[in-house]
């Protein structure tokens, strides 16, 4: 059983920054992957950006050049830099373990970007 706490959502202006960490209660360097998603209202939730046990890294295209997901694995952390945001990245972001085959998920923190 995985559990994960994230922190670090609120409001934001347009063009302003954010940094949301997760922290796991198991060693994150044996969780196959760790990520964020996000779900805005009326939408499905989307891969936002994670990293594989190999170190692998991938990005949704529309946040691109913008954040940066990085993990530390001393404290089983898993943080997302989020910079430059803009209006269309509300959402609820919920931090996600896939330790196959079982998949994890946080309660979510929000993050509201006002223009």
């Amino acid at each position: 059983q995985v559990q994960l706490v994230e922190s670090g959502g609120g409001l934001v202006q347009a063009g302003g920054s954010l940094r949301l960490s997760c922290a796991a209660s198991v060693r994150i360097s044996s969780i196959n992957a760790m990520g964020w998603y996000r779900q805005a209202p009326g939408k499905q939730r989307e891969l936002v950006a994670e990293i594989t046990i190999l170190g692998i890294i991938n990005y949704a295209d529309s946040v691109k050049g913008r954040f940066t997901i990085s993990s530390d694995n001393a404290k089983n952390t898993v943080d997302l830099q989020m910079n430059s945001l803009k209006p269309e990245d509300t959402a609820i972001y919920y931090c996600n373990a896939q330790d196959w085959p079982r998949g994890y998920w946080g309660q979510g923190t929000q993050v509201t970007v006002s223009s």
